[in-house]
């Protein structure tokens, strides 16, 4: 699937629910299917600069795609990057770095998040991109 698929399948996932409890709910259930990083990555370079919680992400290439896990030490925010992964693992570098990410407006996640947690929100795309960019600039 297309980032731009999966994005589309995750706004209807999300559409089915009548207000932000569920979705809370819902993101929750998300973050316990997250692909777990080894222990062995949940190292200071792999968390996220600029998160209250703690989230830890690490990225490979696996036949020109890049591949992530991650864990965080918060539920909600566990469910974030799950959605987060969920959208760019797979998924070629370029692919990743060329995405825009207004699915989550289109779900409303930034709004129903405090001030702290939308930050970190914005801070975990950027490392994936950043991920992406370091990955794209090898396979050139």
């Amino acid at each position: 699937m297309t980032i731009q698929e999966i994005q589309e399948d995750i706004v209807d996932e999300f559409s089915m629910f009548d207000d932000w409890m569920q979705r809370y709910e819902y993101m929750i259930e998300l973050g316990k299917s997250l692909p777990l990083i080894e222990e062995k990555y949940k190292m200071d370079d792999n968390l996220i600069k600029g998160c209250q919680s703690k989230v830890w992400v690490h990225a490979r290439l696996n036949d020109d795609k890049l591949v992530f896990t991650a864990d965080s030490d918060a539920i909600i925010t566990k469910g974030i990057i799950a959605i987060l992964i969920r959208v760019f693992s797979n998924q070629k570098p370029k692919d990743i770095i060329d995405a825009d990410t207004e699915f989550i407006d289109k779900i409303g996640l930034k709004e129903h998040l405090s001030p702290t947690r939308a930050n970190g929100l914005v801070s975990m795309i950027k490392q994936l991109k950043m991920y992406a960019i370091a990955y794209q600039t090898q396979l050139n």
